[in-house]
């Protein structure tokens, strides 16, 4: 009976202890866990006092949290999987069942219960040598001797079951242990931070590959970082949707790639105590790893004469594989450019951190986030290295304000002059690119030096494009002229909306797409849209104005050498006076606007954004500082407010259309018109003044130099009474014997 109750505490039943399941069917390794204790004396066993016989039952249920432990490690330590993925598995999925997916977190858990039970298989072996050389009460020592894992056994049987039950694995895993960690047993929560220990070294190893190499080691999906594809195909993405948003990109950078759309945090396997920005610190820390130790090819060549002038260090690929044996460098046999741009004394160094951290007995949550955050400042310090001064990004930077950001003005300026007839007509929509390449090219010669190692990057694009209006635009009232001047004004409209398409593009080679990603780029390309719009409309009203007074000068003339009487002539500038005041009016504002983004916008930000780039040394950091800039850029000028944006484009709708007008009014009666145009234009300007001058835009720091723009508008107050006067009246329409009086 003795050797019966013991053999029965290591998990083997027989005449004297049996498992009622048995009787059900056989039990193997593969078979389930039981929910509840199945160890039971036998029923026909008489001779055995009912208190004894409970003693032993409670006694035996360790032998039954044992065997039940015992075969979650067996099954969780087999490694049968690896035979099956590397043999054919066509012949194995016909002749059995699919076998469950294995988890390499369940794999340490269990070297961490094997642990444990040892030590209980230990205490029964010595219960057993006691009771053989000591005539003393069989029961009671036995009890004594396992009295401890009556606190732990139970617990840990409910731990498994519940791992079981619920398929844990990976991060939810390490959640688990985490969470059972803090209880009141000392003897419990060693065992538990024992089980976590083991896990996390499954971690750190998962970390090493990820942040020293740029590997994601994780073939069962439990590490919190994934590759984008897992995530796309949950979500019923193709793989041509992810290529298509890379479109523009070069197609052999797959580093790239990997940075932009490749990897993303799995929040399902991300554990609770380590915190969201950990989480992406760890996330950018790889992707810059593997940019840092793939560069492209055309980096390399470009870079050899770099490479030659800075000596190479004697260092050699080493020195991982004893700390972290489940690893190999794949990059040892690649150019040594690669190491350059990250040194091997700072891989080493972040592989230091990580095995610190590895060897603790204990997870100290403080020193996992400062030994990230120095990895990813390192990280962040190679990759601004490689961005910033390999790269040249501020000559970039400079070229996309100068071309984006209108900041070559004369060449613009040559453009909209060349290209202004051809937008004068809607353009044609399968030659409209290449009929403004033209005027694109003559601009260039013009004006763009042979230095200008930039402007090569720089194309224009027209993009396809419909014959409806935009709904940004603002539609003018049908008026009651005649069927020419109604086509006319049609024309003007589908021309501007058109030609309000013109774009540029930037070519980026590698590695500034991490910079400049297409997102940052259409955001350029939106400002650059906007400000065209707003020369070509300062553009338009000073040519009216010097063509008109040309015509005036060559109408004067010819009246005096046909000795008429100038009294025709000084009625004609009579009637066109108003029309003349409304247009200084109008490039009053647009000047004004004008000054106010070229200068009070974009020049600050630019001079913020250079000293950022000379104190910074974190590519990170830089991102964001140039995301504020671009951001600056876009709500200083109001594009981010759909209320004045509809205005200003309506100013300079009405603006173009006026000077149209202007020059076509010999053709056409159009009076009313112009009338029209100069009482919209009116309401729109004193709308824009009011809405600049509240309290919610003049008193925020979204615009800060907004008050001198208001102040240059207003410097004789003419804007702030008209801007009274519409308010005060329901439709205003001033009349051209009004604006005589003005």
């Amino acid at each position: 009976m003795l050797h019966e109750l013991l053999l029965a505490l290591l998990g083997y039943t027989g005449d004297l202890i049996i498992d009622e399941r048995e009787h059900s069917k056989s039990l193997g390794v593969d078979a389930p866990i039981s929910d509840e204790p199945t160890f039971k004396l036998a029923p026909d066993i008489s001779f055995i006092q009912p208190s004894e016989r409970d003693l032993i039952e409670k006694i035996t249920t360790l032998g039954f949290y044992y065997r039940e432990l015992d075969r979650f490690s067996v099954r969780s330590r087999n490694l049968s999987w690896i035979r099956s993925a590397n043999a054919s598995s066509l012949a194995s999925d016909l002749s059995k069942p699919k076998a469950e997916k294995p988890s390499v977190y369940r794999r340490a858990i269990a070297n961490g219960i094997v642990e444990i039970l040892s030590v209980y298989r230990s205490a029964v072996l010595h219960i057993e040598q006691k009771l053989l050389s000591d005539t003393v009460p069989i029961l009671a020592t036995v009890t004594q001797g396992l009295n401890k894992f009556f606190v732990l056994l139970p617990p840990l049987y409910e731990l498994v079951l519940e791992i079981e039950h619920d398929d844990i694995r990976g991060g939810q895993l390490l959640n688990l242990l985490h969470k059972r960690c803090h209880c009141g047993v000392p003897e419990l929560q060693a065992c538990i931070q024992r089980l976590l220990w083991h896990a996390h070294q499954v971690l750190y190893n998962q970390l090493a590959a990820w942040m020293v190499y740029g590997i994601l080691q994780d073939q069962h999906g439990e590490f919190f970082i994934r590759r984008q594809e897992d995530k796309d195909v949950e979500h019923g993405s193709s793989h041509r949707d992810i290529s298509e948003k890379l479109a523009r990109m070069s197609t052999d950078d797959t580093s790239l790639t990997d940075w932009h759309l490749g990897f993303h945090i799995y929040l399902d396997m991300l554990p609770e105590y380590i915190h969201m920005r950990v989480a992406e610190s760890i996330l950018f820390s790889g992707k810059a790893i593997r940019v840092l130790r793939n560069p492209s090819h055309a980096f390399r060549f470009q870079d050899i004469v770099y490479h030659q002038q800075v000596p190479r260090g004697s260092q050699k690929v080493q020195g991982f594989s004893g700390r972290f044996p489940f690893l190999k460098d794949p990059f040892a046999d690649k150019e040594l450019i690669g190491e350059e741009l990250l040194p091997q004394s700072e891989a080493d160094k972040i592989e230091t951190m990580l095995l610190e951290l590895k060897e603790s007995s204990e997870f100290h949550k403080r020193s996992f986030d400062c030994a990230i955050d120095s990895i990813r400042a390192t990280a962040a310090s190679h990759l601004w290295q490689l961005v910033v001064v390999r790269a040249d990004l501020n000559g970039h930077l400079k070229a996309l304000k100068d071309y984006f950001l209108l900041a070559k003005g004369d060449f613009f300026q040559c453009f909209l002059e060349e290209s202004r007839q051809l937008m004068r007509l809607p353009p044609r929509q399968s030659t409209a690119e290449a009929d403004l390449m033209v005027p694109f090219q003559l601009a260039a010669i013009k004006t763009i030096s042979e230095e200008d190692k930039y402007f090569s990057r720089v194309s224009l694009r027209m993009p396809s494009f419909g014959m409806t209006v935009k709904s940004s635009q603002v539609d003018l009232p049908k008026t009651d002229g005649n069927a020419g001047t109604a086509l006319s004004s049609a024309s003007s409209e589908i021309s501007l909306d058109c030609w309000d398409g013109i774009a540029l593009e930037y070519s980026v080679d590698w590695p500034l797409q991490l910079f400049f990603t297409p997102d940052v780029l259409s955001k350029y390309c939106r400002v650059f849209q906007y400000l065209l719009r707003l020369k070509r409309t300062q553009m338009e009203l000073e040519k009216s104005w010097a063509s008109v007074m040309h015509q005036d000068h060559t109408d004067f003339a010819k009246h005096r050498n046909d000795h008429v009487k100038g009294s025709v002539s000084q009625q004609g500038r009579q009637r066109s006076r108003p029309m003349w005041r409304i247009r200084e009016h109008m490039a009053f504002l647009i000047r004004n606007l004008q000054f106010y983004i070229q200068v009070d916008v974009i020049e600050s930000q630019w001079n913020v954004l250079q000293a950022h780039i000379q104190d910074s040394n974190d590519f990170t950091g830089l991102v964001g500082v140039h995301q504020e800039y671009l951001s600056a850029l876009i709500s200083q000028s109001f594009l981010d407010i759909g209320s004045l944006s509809r205005i200003l484009d309506s100013i300079m709708k009405l603006c173009l259309q006026f000077c149209w007008n202007i020059e076509n009014q010999e053709s056409s009666a159009n009076t009313s018109e112009l009338e029209h145009i100069i009482e919209e234009f009116n309401k729109k300007s004193n709308s824009l003044y009011t809405i600049l001058r509240s309290s919610r835009l003049v008193g925020s720091q979204r615009a800060p130099f907004l008050r001198r723009f208001l102040m240059r508008l207003n410097f004789n107050s003419f804007f702030e009474a008209t801007a009274k006067g519409v308010l005060n009246v329901v439709r205003p329409r001033p009349t051209l014997s009004v604006l005589n009086q003005q």
